[in-house]
C-alpha cells in the first residue's frame, strides 16, 4: 500500500510540474511563432516597397538582368494597344475598354522585395481571366465566413433566382463553379452557353455538342464564370468589387486605381437596389482592370498563404486547396488557378507553383519553393522561358 501511495504522489507531482511548465512553454511558443511572422516582411502603402539588390537575396544580378532584358522583347502580338481586334477574337461587346493599353511590363518579387521591375506597372489594365483567381477568392472568403456550408453543396440550396432550377443545373456545385465543370445550361446577360454563332463569339466560337452531367466535363467558359460571380453576389447582397476591397484589396494597401468593370447590362434587383454583377474577364469587354503592383500584392498574399501581416485574410486551408489540387477532370487546374503539379504547364518550374493567367497574355506566377512571385503582363505567351531564366538566377 506504501508502495502505491508513493507512486500515486510522485504522479501527482510530475502533474503539478507539469501544469506549472505548460503556460510557460505556451507563451514561449507563441512568442516564437509572433516572432517569425514578424521577421516576413510585407510592403507598406502606396509605393511604400522596399526593394533589394538581387544578390543580397541569393540570385545573381547578371542572370536576373538578363531575363528581364528578354522579357522586355516579348510584346505580345494577341492584343493590339488599342484593342482592335476584341471583337473579332471574342465577338460581341457587352462592356467597355480603355483606348490602349501599356507595353509589356512586369515585376519580379524575392521573399516580398522587389527585385526587378519594368515597363509601366502602375497602369491599371484589363487583366482578362486573371480575373478569375480573384473570383475564386472571394468563394473562398465566402466559404470561410460560413455563407457556403461546403464547397460541394449544390449551388441551388442557396441561390433561388431561377438559374439552378432545371433537371441539369440544379446539380451543379460551387466546386464546379470553381473546377470550370459545372455543364449549366442557359443564357445571361446575352451570352449563351454553348458559345454558338461568329457574331456573337468570333473566334470562340464553338461547335454544337451534347450536355454532359455536372463535373464530369472540363470547358473554359466565361458564361458559367459570369453565372458564378451573379451568385456569389445574390450571396453577399452586395457588389462583389466591394466585397474584395473589404475583405482582399484594403487590407493589402493596394492602389485606389483598379477597378472591376460590370457590362453595360449586367445589373439585378436585390433589397430593392440595383447591383452590377461582375465578369470573371474580358472576353465581352469590362472585367478587372488593374495595375501590376496590385496584382503582385496579390499573388503575395497567396505566396504567404492568405496572410497578411497580422491578419488572415483568406484561410489557409483554401489557399491550398486552390492552387495545389487538381480536379478529376480537364487540363491541371484547381479552383480557377492554373497548377504545374504534374509539371508540363512549365517544365522549368517547381510542381507546386501555380498561376493566375488571362488572354493577351497576363500573368500572376507564386513560386512557394523559391519564395518568388513574378507579374508579367502583355508579352507573348513564353511563361516558361522567363520561369526558367529567374530561376536560373537562383543561387
Amino acid at each position: 500500500m506504501m508502495l502505491r501511495n508513493s507512486f500515486l504522489s510522485l504522479a501527482l507531482a510530475a502533474s503539478l510540474l507539469s501544469c506549472q511548465q505548460q503556460p510557460e512553454q505556451t507563451a514561449t511558443t507563441a512568442t516564437t511563432t509572433a516572432k517569425a511572422a514578424a521577421e516576413v516582411y510585407y510592403p507598406g502603402d502606396g509605393d511604400d516597397w522596399e526593394y533589394r539588390r538581387p544578390e543580397e537575396l541569393g540570385l545573381d544580378p547578371v542572370k536576373l538582368q538578363e531575363a528581364v532584358a528578354w522579357a522586355k522583347t516579348q510584346e505580345t502580338e494577341q492584343m493590339p494597344k488599342d484593342f482592335s481586334t476584341q471583337e473579332e477574337i471574342f465577338g460581341k461587346m457587352l462592356g467597355p475598354l480603355p483606348a490602349d493599353r501599356a507595353a509589356t511590363n512586369g515585376i519580379i518579387l524575392k521573399d516580398g522585395y522587389i527585385v526587378a521591375e519594368w515597363g509601366d506597372t502602375k497602369r491599371p489594365d484589363p487583366t482578362y481571366s486573371v480575373a478569375k483567381s480573384f473570383l475564386s477568392t472571394l468563394l473562398g472568403i465566402t466559404i470561410d465566413e460560413g455563407m457556403i456550408e461546403d464547397i460541394q453543396d449544390p449551388v441551388a440550396q442557396y441561390v433561388k433566382d431561377g438559374g439552378y432550377e432545371s433537371e441539369q443545373n440544379r446539380k451543379v456545385t460551387w466546386e464546379h463553379h470553381a473546377r470550370q465543370t459545372t455543364e449549366w445550361e442557359g443564357e445571361l446577360w446575352g451570352k449563351k452557353h454553348d458559345f454558338v454563332g461568329t457574331e456573337e463569339y468570333g473566334r470562340g466560337e464553338r461547335k454544337p455538342r451534347e450536355l454532359q452531367e455536372p463535373g464530369t466535363y472540363y470547358e473554359y467558359n466565361d458564361v458559367r464564370i459570369n453565372r458564378l460571380a451573379l451568385s456569389l453576389l445574390r450571396l453577399w447582397e452586395k457588389p462583389l468589387p466591394e466585397v474584395l476591397e473589404d475583405e482582399i484589396m484594403d487590407p493589402i494597401d493596394a492602389s485606389d486605381t483598379w477597378r472591376w468593370v460590370p457590362y453595360r447590362n449586367s445589373k439585378v434587383m436585390i433589397n430593392g437596389q440595383e447591383m452590377p454583377s461582375v465578369s470573371g474577364g474580358t472576353r465581352w469587354g469590362g472585367g478587372l482592370w488593374i495595375n501590376t503592383r496590385d496584382e503582385a500584392r496579390f499573388g503575395y498574399l497567396f505566396l504567404r498563404n492568405g496572410r497578411w501581416e497580422d491578419k488572415q485574410l483568406i484561410s489557409a486551408d483554401w489557399v491550398r486547396e486552390a492552387t495545389s489540387q487538381r480536379g478529376p477532370v480537364g487540363p491541371d487546374y484547381g479552383y480557377l488557378w492554373w497548377l504545374n503539379t504534374e509539371g508540363k504547364a512549365w517544365p522549368s518550374a517547381p510542381t507546386t507553383s501555380y498561376a493566375a493567367l488571362g488572354a493577351g497574355q497576363n500573368t500572376i506566377w507564386v513560386d512557394p519553393e523559391h519564395d518568388i512571385v513574378i507579374v508579367w503582363r502583355w508579352h507573348n505567351g513564353k511563361q516558361d522561358e522567363l520561369f526558367r531564366r529567374v530561376l536560373e538566377a537562383v543561387k
